[in-house]
């Protein structure tokens, strides 16, 4: 099962990722993590990646892509992937499916956790509370500008997937199980 999560930042992607992961033994492939391992691995693209990261300039979608494919190549990707955090724009997402069609594979969805703005701001305000701002993120203006990033760039993302027939959607709002059910209907529903 090879899949997508998309989601306004704090929508609940790591979480979810986590359950999949545990549920399907499948590989959590985030960007991050990819970064640093490829980095730290100092394979040809790490250092290339390095060099750019070093420079305070972001990676460029080729440099990601061929992280991605190194990544996808590795054993505990078999049983398939959950990536997190690419694609971030449509440039991403065209080259993720290129790079899957010259393996023969495809995505076998592209699940979003929806959520409403608003009430993800009062969740993030709430987290920030219970924690007292244990987090850099949790304040209302960080996230402000994080989920305005998001809908210019990775919101895009979603409709790109929607026309090609392959986004689904789950409600993020709900507690954190019943979003899991419900990705959990919506993966039974596209592999059988």
């Amino acid at each position: 099962m090879r899949l997508v999560l998309l989601g306004a930042p704090g929508a609940g992607k790591g979480t979810q990722a986590q359950f999949l992961v545990d549920a399907h033994g499948l590989a959590h492939l985030s960007t991050g993590d990819m970064l640093r391992a490829a980095t730290a691995a100092g394979t040809e693209v790490g250092r290339r990646a390095k060099d750019i990261m070093d420079r305070g300039d972001l990676v460029p979608d080729d440099v990601m892509v061929e992280i991605i494919a190194d990544r996808i190549d590795q054993p505990d990707c078999a049983k398939g992937f959950i990536l997190d955090g690419f694609p971030r724009t449509v440039a991403q997402a065209e080259a993720l499916d290129g790079l899957l069609e010259t393996r023969g594979l495809a995505l076998d969805a592209v699940v979003q956790i929806a959520v409403d703005e608003a009430l993800l701001l009062a969740r993030i305000e709430k987290r920030a509370a219970e924690t007292g701002g244990a987090r850099a993120d949790d304040t209302a203006e960080t996230m402000k500008n994080r989920l305005a990033v998001y809908r210019e760039q990775t919101a895009p993302v979603a409709a790109y997937y929607e026309r090609k027939g392959a986004l689904k959607s789950v409600n993020g709002m709900q507690d954190i199980a019943a979003v899991r059910d419900e990705i959990d209907e919506v993966l039974k529903a596209v592999v059988s």
